[in-house]
Parts: structure tokens; C-alpha cells; sequence
């Protein structure tokens, strides 16, 4: 087996699709979107005048922690 690339990010993706990914049919069974504005309130974000970074979104974070609280992994776990 060839070592991955830094180009092969697609086709490991299709891959992971095939075999049934558990994330794309997480994303299919709950509208996420629909606590997007519930997020934004209780996050209280600052107004970036001065020159902060844009936040990350708060609906990728809470689909982050969701998947995190299901499948029982931690924060390094996440990020592999």
C-alpha cells in the first residue's frame, strides 16, 4: 500500500463515502442548520473591531461536539 499523499484527500473521501461514513449520514439525519441562530445568541461573539479573526462556525463546532459526545472520543481523538 502507497503512502497518502497531500493530493489524495479526494479520493480517500469518496472512499470513506463508500464504505458508509458515519458523519455524512449523521449530517442527513439532523438539521443542524436550525440551530444555527440559537448558537449565534449564546455564543455572544465579540464585533471584530479590532481585528480579530472570524470565529469558526458554531454549527461545524456543535456537529463537532455532537459527534464527539456519540462516539465517546476526546478532543485529540477528533482531530486525527
Amino acid at each position: 500500500m502507497k503512502q497518502p499523499g497531500f493530493f489524495d484527500v479526494e479520493e480517500r473521501l469518496v472512499r470513506l463515502s463508500g464504505l458508509g461514513d458515519q458523519f455524512e449520514a449523521f449530517s442527513r439525519a439532523v438539521d443542524f442548520e436550525a440551530f444555527h441562530s440559537d448558537l449565534e445568541k449564546a455564543l455572544a461573539y465579540s464585533d471584530r473591531s479590532k481585528g480579530r479573526r472570524l470565529p469558526f462556525d458554531p454549527v461545524l463546532m456543535f456537529k463537532i461536539l455532537a459527534f464527539q459526545t456519540l462516539n465517546n472520543l476526546s478532543d485529540e481523538r477528533t482531530s486525527i
